[in-house]
């Protein structure tokens, strides 16, 4: 008989680079009906050092990768170390991590997550589960999105779940089925920008807000054939690099129309892939503080109700629900849908280290 009520640490690293989240996080279960809290947070920003190694780690070659897994999995038990120590936290179930993404090539049965490593659980003397995406992969399946089995039990009152981080992505119970699939790329490519012009970020959205619209881009922009395949499927960061910012570079506009014709792209690209154009989404992410893109979501969907949740559930979300997948796959229950996948079967994902 399992337990309960679970105690963990939600550990998140997003394609936006952002920085590590980390959510001490509480579970419990009664009659198959999941509640949360999520307790104490924090954000690790990643230092100017680590940022470019996570930039440039796409191009590395096997050797260098490994070596990158090795020190990139001692820094991630270093900060969660610290966090633990810090808040004197105790009595923890495990602590379930996600990893950062440096490879993302379903299609070719390639998926790689940084700091996984077994020697993370030794260090942190824990239980750890990680590396939730590999299995997915040699199912056959996307290995992404992962998030849409905590949609289903712990944000059910919602139509639709949206999460504008790196990429975005929407997950939707459809024909008694969660679906959920990648849209389009969203701060890997407005901080692309916002960084040529000095800034972290774009906040609230005041430079694309700036920026007048160049039709010829959004047109060629809509009509990239991702747009066209069927669910499942998702993006990585080699779509944005091969694709995406080509195609905008190809155009001499300044950077403050490219931002704004972007935001028009997101915003369009969201409401088609909506089926039904009402109901509640809740959106969540980074991109949840861009004011002009919720804006122009708003403007697309009319007859949506758009949710903004708590500062708490916009940034450690995705924490919490990869937390989520750590407890579900310490009871052995399934935690990755092929409905989402395309995986050959439903399944429990993620592999789990013992401490000392």
């Amino acid at each position: 008989m399992f337990q309960q009520s679970y105690k963990v640490i939600g550990v998140m690293s997003g394609t936006s680079l952002d920085g590590i989240d980390l959510a001490v996080l509480h579970f419990s279960v009664t009659n198959d009906k999941w509640s949360f809290e999520i307790g104490t947070t924090e954000t690790i920003a990643y230092t100017e050092l680590w940022l470019n190694k996570l930039k440039e780690a796409v191009n590395y070659s096997s050797v260098a990768l490994q070596n990158l897994n090795e020190s990139y999995t001692d820094y991630l038990a270093s900060c969660i170390q610290t966090f633990i120590h810090k808040n004197k936290i105790t009595e923890l179930d495990a602590v379930c991590s996600h990893g950062h993404t440096i490879l993302h090539q379903p299609e070719i049965g390639v998926t790689l997550q940084i700091g996984n490593l077994p020697k993370l659980a030794v260090v942190l003397n824990a239980t750890v589960v990680c590396d939730f995406r590999v299995q997915d992969v040699s199912l056959g399946g996307q290995g992404a999105p992962l998030v849409p089995i905590g949609d289903r039990f712990l944000f059910s009152k919602f139509d639709y779940c949206l999460n504008l981080g790196g990429f975005s992505n929407i997950s939707f119970e459809y024909e008694g089925k969660r679906i959920a699939f990648d849209i389009s790329a969203v701060n890997t490519v407005l901080n692309f920008y916002a960084n040529q012009l000095g800034f972290e970020y774009d906040d609230q959205g005041k430079i694309a807000r700036e920026g007048k619209l160049i039709q010829p881009l959004l047109e060629k922009l809509n009509g990239l054939s991702y747009y066209e395949l069927p669910f499942p499927k998702s993006l990585g960061i080699e779509y944005v690099h091969g694709i995406i910012l080509p195609l905008m570079e190809s155009f001499d506009n300044c950077i403050e129309d490219k931002m704004h014709t972007y935001i028009h792209h997101i915003s369009q690209q969201i409401a088609l892939a909506l089926p039904s154009k009402e109901g509640k989404l809740l959106i969540t992410g980074g991109g949840a503080y861009n004011a002009f893109l919720i804006e122009q979501i708003k403007l697309c969907l009319p007859k949506v109700e758009v949710i903004i949740p708590s500062k708490t559930i916009i940034e450690y979300k995705e924490a919490l629900i990869f937390g989520f997948l750590g407890v579900l796959k310490l009871r052995n229950e399934l935690n990755v849908l092929s409905s989402v996948t395309g995986a050959q079967k439903d399944h429990s994902s993620g592999i789990i280290y013992k401490g000392h």
